[in-house]
């Protein structure tokens, strides 16, 4: 019996990982490299493996870990060569030439001989002469930039220019070294207790922010500057102001914790122990601060937002602190304020506050996995509303009316529960009956959350839709419209089955013509046409609704016109209506055998409506994209909501499933926001938006719809799309996204390899389905323009051998990409060209090719052949020595377009050419014969 995976040895770890970096494996060579170090005892064989893991790191462009591995070897092994060559490496590619500059140096002391050194010196001394000369000429600007700005002498134009200035020295390495030398924190500090420019102020907090992008730096701004100053400094009602200083606190505590929620890098468990302290401390002043009365509503908003980015990460832990510090109950006195509250203790809020306070709820009360955990939150929240309660006065009532439609806004469990509770419901019932306007609008917006529960909503059908009808009648349009919501979505309670309908048939074009006069109509302000569009939110699940509002022009340019104004209040509304017309929900799958069981047990079957069918859906998507759907889309998609970041994504997927509404989805911003909607959000939403990703680079040039960096951002989400648990047409998709993708550049291909994206590729193209594994094929053929796959090839696997039998595969897309991948592998390699050879029948396949009916299959083939024979006289000798030459003389010899490429004439010809002249193996073809 073989030793186990627990009993090997350093060596033979070492060895299996030596063994996967040449197969291009580079995931299994670096857990082999960690497993042997976590065993190695001994100080030489830890350095090499150090060194071999940086050597793994640096393919994977992961450059801060090659440095830290490199100067681990070289504390054991001082002045090793190939340590020192690649910290250097790594350096140079992190644009920290000096330091590059210094290893190369001492390199060149340890190995004079090195070529490879001598060309990286030359590079860099160069750059660090031009650093040098550039930090000569920087000093003396940034000593006038220090004159006009810190002078409120100086014109206003002057010092706000010299402030955008700061911003970008703060983004290069030696242009903040160089700011931090001249004090510039404690400068930015004491001109603020004075300064008022705007401009200026959103500058420097700007300035704070790169400073914290790295880690002794961010400790210092938190410790000089301090977090009080900060949120002193983003209590203001300067929108501008508030997002920069936001992005601050977000970028100090992704450094802090070596987290990244666009890269999807989760907390660092090193550094989140190096940097609790800093990290739990930002987290209790927020807290703090929740409730502050003196705080502006903006500024309020911009804290709950930051808490409900970090309180999902579990090694964060922020969830059960937030719980213990009394966040939940902050959170519950903010959303039950309202603007029409005229006490002292009134806290500011927007009209967002309560959709944000909503979500950080949800966020907070997800972190709570355990039964016991969500109970114990359950209790706190009960005890709160019995406290609000023990005075029963008409403003108390109201704020828990107002908490209960904002947790069935957010977690609906916590919602649901409250709801459940004796006497609630009951008093919802009672306020909306009262004469007071204020108790009418929050009790019937409590009662449209409720009805998203069936058994309340029957009962309030029973109990409420005659008290909802009657507050139909109120002279106040903004009951009116609330009441006709209500009534809208008991109306809709049976969803998209046309068989069940709550109320009698036409009751629901009715409501819906009723909310489209709110709608349509000009002198209604915009909460008046939000509470219209969430009434057609529930009625457009009828099919006859649908086909009435595609076809009303102003109602829909009304609706997209709020949707652009990116009020988040009007989101659900607007998206929940467009995602019912595109019939972008998910749909139960009917499967014949149980919709038979079903009819013989006697239940209850969904029927779908005739316009629904295709056609009709069609029609419907093609209208909205028109009419600029898409860019009220781009506005909506900055929300937090991940669940409404998922009904945006289906909205797009559904636009980009016609192929014409493509290009408009890119000209209107589309694939910036879904870069961002595949980056966060629920799974499904992330994945329904790199679907859309993937139909826009299948159709539109990549380098239009995904310019600059956005090229890079959209390999991740089409990888993600080639999971075994996505669908086929998602896998297949996701292929041809990528095929374009990889055509791009070296830096796209080169993000691909990064990404981990070669397996998944290679994966598929041992698919039975034959679409998918044609694509992979096609993938793969341009992703071999790479060295790096090349160098794959090259290695010990069977990857070449498989492109080579494959050439002769049944489906013709698949041999033209085969063969153009081995032309590119053999013109790169020689080590390639004598790999063909291990092929099983290699030379009936060269045959194949040079016979084959298909113009550019026999094109592909001459130029491997060509390739072949002229790398040497043995591979030539092997080559020729077969049906090859005798395939090679007749595609010579035919002049006819029609049959041959003159491109493959001419290979066929200059193959035999070398062959006779340059290796003497045949006849010279150009010879006469005597």
């Amino acid at each position: 019996m073989g030793k186990g995976e627990g009993d090997k040895t350093p060596q033979q770890l070492k060895e299996e990982g030596n063994e996967a970096y040449k197969n291009g494996d580079l995931d299994t060579a670096i857990v082999k490299y960690t497993e042997a170090l976590q065993i190695s005892k001994e100080e030489r064989d830890q350095a090499v493996l150090y060194k071999n893991r940086a050597a793994v790191h640096l393919k994977m462009e992961d450059y801060d870990k090659t440095i830290k591995d490199c100067t681990d070897c070289l504390d054991l092994t001082p002045k090793d060569p190939k340590a020192l060559f690649r910290r250097a490496q790594a350096y140079e590619a992190l644009n920290q030439q000096e330091k590059a500059y210094t290893d190369a140096r001492t390199l060149q002391v340890v190995d004079p001989k090195n070529s490879e050194v001598q060309h990286m010196l030359t590079r860099l001394h160069k750059r660090v002469q031009d650093i040098l000369e550039e930090k000569t000429k920087t000093s003396g600007k940034v000593q006038q930039l220090f004159e006009i700005l810190f002078d409120p002498s100086h014109p206003k134009d002057s010092r706000e220019t010299c402030a955008n200035n700061l911003v970008a020295l703060a983004k290069e390495r030696a242009g903040a070294e160089l700011l931090l030398k001249q004090d510039i924190i404690a400068r930015m500090v004491h001109l603020l207790k004075t300064e008022r420019n705007v401009e200026i102020r959103i500058s420097f907090a700007r300035t704070l922010a790169e400073f914290c992008q790295y880690i002794e730096r961010a400790k210092m701004i938190l410790r000089e500057v301090g977090i009080p100053w900060l949120l002193d400094l983003m209590n203001t009602t300067e929108v501008n102001l508030i997002n920069a200083t936001q992005y601050c606190f977000q970028t100090c505590i992704n450094t802090l914790t070596g987290m990244d929620i666009k890269q999807e890098k989760k907390p660092d468990k090193v550094l989140l122990a190096e940097n609790q302290k800093e990290i739990d401390t930002l987290m209790a002043t927020f807290v703090s601060v929740l409730t502050q009365r003196t705080m502006t509503a903006l500024c309020r908003d911009a804290v709950i937002e930051l808490l409900l980015k970090n309180v999902p990460w579990e090694r964060l832990s922020w969830g059960d602190k937030f719980i213990r510090m009394g966040g939940v109950e902050k959170l519950l006195d903010i959303c039950s304020e309202l603007p029409e509250f005229e006490f002292e203790s009134r806290l500011n809020v927007t009209d967002n506050t309560r959709l944000t306070t909503a979500i950080c709820m949800s966020r907070v009360y997800e972190t709570q996995y355990i039964d016991k955990d969500r109970q114990a939150l359950h209790a706190r929240i009960d005890e709160y509303i019995r406290l609000r309660l023990l005075t029963p006065d008409t403003e108390h009532q109201v704020r828990v009316v107002v908490i209960v439609t904002t947790l069935l806004l957010g977690p609906l469990d916590l919602g649901n529960q409250l709801i459940a509770k004796e006497g609630i419901l009951e008093m919802m019932l009672v306020m909306a009956n009262t004469e007071d306007v204020l108790q009418q609008r929050v009790a019937c917006e409590a009662l449209i959350a409720a009805a998203t529960k069936k058994d309340k909503c029957r009962s309030i059908i029973t109990q409420g839709t005659d008290i909802l009808k009657k507050l139909y009648q109120s002279k106040d349009d903004s009951i009116r419209v609330r009441a006709l919501v209500g009534l809208c979505k008991l109306g809709s309670m049976g969803g998209t089955d046309a068989s069940m309908r709550p109320f009698a048939d036409g009751a629901s074009v009715k409501l819906a013509e009723a909310c489209r006069r709110f709608l349509v109509n000009p002198s209604k302000d915009k909460d008046m046409r939000r509470w219209a569009c969430e009434g057609l939110s529930y009625l457009t699940l009828d099919a006859d609704v649908k086909e009435k509002l595609i076809g009303d022009t102003n109602a829909i340019k009304s609706m997209i016109e709020l949707a652009k104004s990116g009020d988040l209040n009007c989101l659900y509304g607007v998206v929940a209506t467009l995602v019912n017309l595109c019939n972008a929900y998910d749909k139960q799958e009917m499967v014949p055998e149980m919709v038979e069981l079903a009819k013989f047990a006697k239940q209850h079957i969904p029927e779908a409506h005739d316009l629904d069918d295709p056609d009709f859906i069609d029609k419907r998507i093609k209208v909205l994209a028109e009419e600029g759907a898409s860019s009220a889309l781009v506005a909506l998609s900055k929300t937090e909501s991940h669940n409404s970041r998922e009904l945006i994504a289906r909205l797009f997927n559904a636009l980009c499933s016609l192929q014409e509404n493509r290009g408009i989805v890119v000209q209107q911003g589309g694939t910036k926001a879904l870069l961002s909607l595949a980056a966060e959000g629920t799974e499904k939403g992330k994945l329904t938006a790199a679907n859309a990703l993937a139909r826009i680079a299948i159709t539109i040039n990549p380098e239009v719809a995904f310019p600059g960096q956005r090229s890079y951002e959209v390999v991740r989400p089409l990888l993600k799309l080639l999971h075994p648990d996505c669908t086929a047409i998602e896998n297949f998709e996701a292929l041809m996204g990528l095929t374009n993708i990889a055509g791009m550049s070296e830096s796209t291909r080169k993000r691909i390899i990064k990404e981990r994206g070669m397996p998944l590729i290679e994966n598929f193209m041992f698919e039975h389905h034959d679409m998918i594994r044609r694509a992979a094929f096609q993938c793969m053929a341009n992703m071999c323009a790479s060295p790096d796959i090349i160098e794959l090839l090259e290695g010990e696997n069977d990857k070449l051998k498989y492109l080579v039998l494959c050439a002769s595969d049944e489906d013709e897309e698949i041999i033209k990409a085969c063969g153009g991948a081995l032309c590119m592998a053999l013109s790169a390699s020689e080590k390639c060209i004598s790999k063909v050879f291990e092929a099983k029948d290699w030379q009936e396949i060269l045959q194949f090719l040079l016979s084959h009916g298909n113009k550019d299959i026999q094109y592909r083939g001459c130029v491997i052949v060509y390739l072949m024979v002229s790398h040497d006289k043995y591979t030539a000798e092997k080559v020729i020595d077969t049906h090859c030459k005798t395939a090679l003389e007749a595609i010579m010899k035919i002049d006819n377009p029609e049959l041959v490429l003159p491109k493959a004439r001419e290979y066929a010809h200059d193959t035999l050419k070398v062959c006779a002249k340059e290796w003497k193996l045949i006849k010279d073809p150009d010879a006469v014969d005597d």
